[in-house]
């Protein structure tokens, strides 16, 4: 759903006309800021010297349909219609990357590799970008991000280079984005928006799509006033200063205030069916609990190759692609260790710089299955230029969500892409933050065994050592201990079978009454 602009609607002009009349004051007091937003620049306003060169556009969307069915799949034809209503980007407009270097930032990433994910996340949501404008300030100037002379200096190089869209690589406020679509006269979104639509481009599931309208309608909620300002006239009475007139005068309600109220009840009712979605998934853990088998979570930065590892690892199919946020639902799969062990690994959503916080309140359904798992396993993309800054971005997301000490294996995926392979000296930076890094090219199946026997050795530490003496009617038991444990030593008395083996925590209990002293 395209969120109209002065280009869109050109009728709607006049209001535009009037709601800046109706804020001159505060656009004086704005541009005064703007102006001292610009003296605090380095080097005042410029437009990139490469500005105007136009990037190659590829999508490299694959056109494998498979899915996952994890029960919650309906008709894809009305997934396909409910994705495009979901859409805030229509495909191939052209856009104008905006990105402002602040002097306090301190996220360890430069604003041409912040600046160049942004490329790729206009790539993914079917944007070419045809050039890029960029500013350094101490701080955001408040009313339209970057100063007045680079707001004018944007306006003049999307007309020039006949932009669609503006995208800004920060998350602007509802007033910002507001002046700055009146400023420029034309669809502005920022990171926030565009991270949104690619999320809502590659949902495939109800619980993926319930999600991401979640995310969105928290998102548009504040800026209902820039969405459909041409909706904002009363439908009777004299609030807003609407003169009313005859017949009009009288209690009432702007038709924004309606719009306000459906949103917020339908945030309601979103996040009624995502608890419902929740507590299936939390049957579901519990059935995996009973089992007794440990739970291994991918994680990692977005394209860093999770979807294509679970898929080596386990011989099944589950939607990969070379693009950001391939993958939005958790997929589980059961897979057998190096040492004979079954696990189950599940792969989840990519993180990334800048998450909105949206996405991370409506995504808590899946992101659960990260905090119930065992042991996480650390997808890096080895290739990538910032590989370290994203690691780092993604050990800060799993600190917030409280699972900075559960065990991690850390591996260096897509090697067979570098020179030297996994003895490739730019692995160097990567193995002083993880000193047991291990290389992988999940592509190619090379390194896949050694990832497998990294996990069960991590997993090893979390078994118990248990000496039992099961008797011989509870052979089924001795079973479930060989399935889910590891088995040091196994002999036979006249009382039954005699086992000492390492077992997960979650079987101690129903051992307790099998126990004995540690044979001589």
């Amino acid at each position: 759903m395209n969120q109209p602009t002065s280009h869109d609607a050109p009728d709607k002009q006049d209001d535009a006309a009037q709601r800046a009349a109706d804020d001159a004051p505060e656009n004086n007091q704005q541009a005064s800021e703007s102006r001292s937003g610009e003296d605090e620049g380095e080097g005042g306003p410029n437009v990139d010297a490469d500005a105007y060169d136009d990037d190659d556009f590829e999508d490299d969307e694959d056109d494998d349909d498979d899915r996952d069915d994890d029960g919650l799949s309906e008709d894809e034809d009305s997934h396909a219609s409910l994705a495009a209503e979901l859409r805030d980007v229509d495909l191939f407009e052209r856009g104008l990357l905006v990105g402002v270097e602040l002097s306090e930032a301190r996220d360890g990433w430069t604003i041409e590799a912040s600046m160049d994910e942004l490329t790729a996340l206009a790539a993914t949501a079917g944007v070419e970008i045809v050039g890029r404008a960029t500013q350094r300030l101490r701080r955001p100037v408040s009313a339209t991000y970057v100063g007045k002379g680079k707001v004018s200096e944007i306006k003049s190089a999307a007309g020039d280079l006949k932009a669609d869209v503006v995208l800004f690589d920060h998350e602007l406020s509802p007033r910002q984005q507001r002046n700055l679509e009146a400023e420029l006269d034309i669809k502005v979104l920022d990171r926030t928006a565009l991270i949104l639509d690619v999320f809502a481009k590659h949902a495939r599931t109800r619980e993926g799509m319930l999600q991401v309208e979640l995310a969105q309608n928290e998102y548009r909620l504040p800026r209902l006033t820039r969405l459909w300002t041409h909706l904002a006239r009363q439908a009777g009475g004299r609030a807003g200063g609407a003169g009313g007139g005859v017949g009009l005068r009288g209690p009432g309600e702007t038709q924004i205030e309606i719009d306000r109220r459906l949103i917020s009840s339908r945030i309601s009712l979103l996040n009624g069916q995502i608890d419902k979605l929740r507590t299936q998934r939390k049957q579901s853990r519990k059935s995996r609990g009973r089992a007794g088998l440990p739970v291994i979570a991918l994680v990692g930065y977005t394209n860093a190759g999770k979807s294509t590892l679970i898929n080596t690892i386990s011989g099944t199919h589950i939607y990969a692609a070379d693009q950001l946020f391939a993958t939005l639902d958790p997929t589980t799969r059961r897979i057998d260790l190096p040492s004979g062990r079954p696990a189950l690994m599940t792969d989840t959503v990519g993180f990334i710089q800048k998450l909105p916080t949206q996405l991370v309140a409506a995504f808590r359904a899946t992101l659960e299955e990260i905090g119930e798992a065992d042991l996480l396993l650390h997808v890096v993309d080895a290739t990538h230029p910032d590989a370290l800054q994203q690691a780092e971005t993604v050990e800060h997301v799993l600190d917030d969500m409280g699972l900075s000490e559960r065990p991690m294996v850390v591996a260096a995926n897509k090697v067979d892409r570098l020179p030297g392979g996994a003895e490739d000296p730019s692995l160097g930076e990567l193995i002083s933050a993880y000193p047991d890094l291990v290389p992988v090219s999940a592509a190619k199946n090379k390194g896949v065994r050694n990832v497998l026997a990294a996990i069960d050795a991590e997993l090893r530490t979390l078994l118990a050592e248990v000496e039992l003496l099961i008797p011989f009617r509870e052979g089924a038991l001795v079973s479930r201990i060989h399935e889910h444990g590891l088995v040091e030593h196994e002999g036979h008395t006249a009382e039954g079978t005699r086992l000492r083996a390492r077992v997960p925590l979650t079987m101690l209990a129903s051992l307790a009454s099998y126990e004995v002293e540690p044979a001589d």
